[in-house]
Parts: structure tokens; sequence; C-alpha cells
């Protein structure tokens, strides 16, 4: 079947049903019409079944096809697309954790492998720097998925109170507040010339290797500077000494302290990471945020986890039910539940060591990327196998530190320079 689609003319405004969309040629088309126009596969097939070599386009066109026809029906401006990476722990995720209930053995192999799949998937997403909602995918189906085992196997059983069931539902929905405030605004470094308001002590002799002024420290007295898009500034440079200050990417010269994210291709005011597993880049805005989020999670999990373990193992200490609770698998509703527990203590371990960074970072007053440039550079004191990297630029004591992590705007104010000014 054949139809020709209207294209959509550019500028021109379009209202849509709930079921149209623009497709990625401009044109105007339907979800009931997503079999409609396939040559792509219809070749790929008709080479298939002649026992011809496929064209080396062919599967790439066929996979953008079935890409940008995979939508759901929005109120709102259209059906919206679905991203195929949230996709896997929908389905994966469930399927995985039944399957180790089924026996100890089982258990032992996915619960091995699986977080051994995720940090595959992780690096391998890191060396393309592309973004990906696989891990942000994966972190709220499973809170949400172990919260609802939590409600359909462990509390019908009676151990469990319903003040104890109250305090998980709130540990959750708080969680996810805190989720969704980070996930506003990393703090991007402004697009116009307009000075915005700064309350992080900025030292450009650290993270860009800048000369500082005079060669001591300086409250920020810097902006960033609005990005090139006129004509008359398209080509204008930043000098030698605040070249490494010069974003070519952004064309906008960095704020002390700012970094330029390549996964989502912007600048961001006091760049910590970019963490997959919100998929978003942890800046100045947020990074209060960030950190609340993490403590919610791991207190709301460690409560969980305790709940579970009392549930299934009654008999044994909670330190010890992990490693040792007899005929746990003689029922499949205790061996899920059980499994389930290790699973959420394996993503426990992890956070849990995201926030001891986290936390050792803040009192030392480093981010995450300025900790890697300074021990690639070495001009830092590295302790503890890394766990501690102090550059001993920006740090004011451990009070001092922390009242800043804490008081700190959500933008960075600086007097709005050219490029070429900065020297």
């Amino acid at each position: 079947m054949k139809k020709r689609a209207a294209r959509v003319q550019q500028g021109e405004e379009v209202t849509l049903c709930c079921c149209e969309y623009v497709n990625r040629h401009g044109e105007r088309s339907h979800v009931a019409a997503c079999c409609c126009d396939c040559e792509d596969l219809d070749d790929a097939c008709e080479r298939f079944v002649k026992r011809e070599p496929q064209r080396a386009e062919s599967l790439a066109k066929v996979a953008e096809v079935f890409k940008d026809r995979v939508r759901v029906p929005w109120l709102w401006g259209g059906a919206r697309k679905v991203d195929l990476s949230i996709i896997p722990p929908l389905i994966l995720l469930p399927a995985l954790l039944h399957l180790a209930a089924l026996h100890f053995l089982l258990g032992l192999v996915v619960l091995t492998a699986l977080p051994g799949l995720v940090l595959w998937y992780y690096y391998f997403t890191h060396y393309k720097k592309g973004q990906t909602l696989f891990f942000l995918s994966l972190a709220l189906f499973s809170l949400g998925y172990m919260y609802y085992l939590f409600i359909t196997e462990v509390f019908p059983s009676g151990d469990i109170s319903l003040a104890q069931v109250s305090m998980v539902t709130v540990g959750v929905v708080l969680t996810l507040i805190a989720l969704v405030y980070t996930k506003r605004e990393p703090g991007i470094v402004p697009l116009n010339q307009n000075p915005v308001p700064c309350t992080v002590r900025c030292d450009s002799s650290l993270t860009d290797n800048s000369t500082g002024i005079n060669g001591g420290r300086q409250d920020a007295t810097m902006a960033a500077a609005d990005r090139i898009r006129s004509s008359g500034q398209e080509d204008a440079e930043p000098k030698e000494s605040s070249r490494r200050n010069w974003c070519t990417t952004c064309r906008v010269v960095r704020p002390p302290r700012a970094g330029h994210c390549r996964i989502c291709g912007v600048c961001v005011l006091r760049l910590d990471h970019h963490c997959v597993w919100i998929n978003s880049c942890v800046g100045q805005a947020n990074h209060r945020s960030f950190l609340l989020t993490l403590i919610l999670f791991l207190l709301t999990s460690l409560y969980g986890i305790s709940l579970v373990l009392q549930s299934v193992c009654p008999k044994q200490p909670l330190l010890l039910a992990l490693l040792s609770c007899p005929g746990v698998y003689n029922q499949y509703r205790t061996a899920l539940c059980f499994t389930c527990a290790w699973y959420s203590s394996i993503v426990t371990g992890g956070l849990l060591h995201l926030l001891a960074v986290q936390v050792i970072n803040i009192s030392h007053n480093v981010t995450e990327r300025e900790a890697r440039v300074a021990l690639r550079e070495k001009t830092a004191r590295s302790t503890y196998w890394g766990l501690v990297v102090d550059t001993g630029v920006y740090s004011r004591g451990f009070r001092g530190n922390w009242t800043e992590f804490l008081t700190m705007g959500d933008k960075c104010n600086a007097l709005a320079v050219a490029p070429t000014d900065l020297v």
C-alpha cells in the first residue's frame, strides 16, 4: 500500500490531531499509516528472498524509518516519538528477575551478569558520546517495579504494617519529586549578554589552567559572554591567554569552573559530570537537588530492603539475611522477593559509592570534572586509591566548602565580556 503524504512547508503552522505527526521528511503522516510507503523495507525483504546482497545503507534506512514511525498518540501537538532505548529495561528487568527466582544458581548467574551488561552498555554509550534514555528508564522502572512487588508480594504476607508501607510510599514519592526538580536545569551558560548572579567562588587558574589575576584567588567577577552569532563576530577568537576558556563548539567564553558537555552539547556552569542515570548534566543549578535525590533514594532503598528481608527471612539477623536465608527458594514468592532484595542491594551499593564520592568532593570543594583534569595533569593530591582528590585551590575548609555548596546560586554572575577582552 502506498500513500502520498502532504509536505508541510517550512514555517507553516500545522494543527495536528492526537494521531498525526510530521515525519522526518517534513510530511504530514498518521500513526495508522505506519506500514505505508515502506520501499526500503520492501527492497530489503526482496533482496533477502532472492538471496541477493543487501545494500550498505538499506538496514540503516529501515532503522531510521522504524524509529521515526514508533509513536504514541498525544493530545497536544500530535503523536510523540518513542525513544526505543527506554523499551529494553521494561522487558528485560522483570524477565531476568523472575528467571533468577527459579533457582539459586540461576539467581547467581543473572545477578552477576546483569551489572556487567549494564556497565558494558554504559562504556559503549560513553565512548560514542551519545544520549540515551536506557539508564533513566532502568532507574525509574527499577524503582517502580520494586515498589510494585513490595505492595503485591511483601505487604499481603502480613509481616509489614500499614505505617511501614506509608513510609516506603512517602520515600518513593519524595525521590521522584527530587528527580523531577534535578532534571529541570543544570545551569547552562547563558546565550545573552545580560549579567547573571553568581555566588560560587571561582579561580581561573585551576580547571582550564589559565593564569589567575595576580596569581591569587578571586570571587566570581566574570560571566559567560554571548555566543558569537552575528556575521561580524563569527570569526572572532579570544587571545592566547584566554583560549582555554573559549568553547569552540558553543562559541562562548566559559566562566571559571564551567565546562562543555560533549553529550548534551552545551556549556554548563560549575559542571560536575554528566549523569546517565538522569540523562542530564549535574551543574551549579541542580547539584544540590541531585545530592538530595541520591540521599532520598538510598534511605528508601535501605529501608525497603530491610523490610523485605524481615518478611522472607524472619529468623535470620538482618545483616546476615542476604548471605544466608534457609528455605527461601521453597516458595516462588519468597524467592522472587529475596532476588529483588539482592538486586536492590547491588544498585544501592553502587549509589552509595557515588554518594561517597560526591560528599568527599564537596568537602574539598572540587567537582568531578576538575578532579579528572587535575589527576590527568598531575596537579592534585590523590589519596585512598584516587577516592579523595584535593586540588587545594578552591577549598576553604570543611565547613566553608559545605556552606558555599549549600548557598550557591543557580546561575553565575559576571560582567558580560567579549571573547577578545579576556587577557
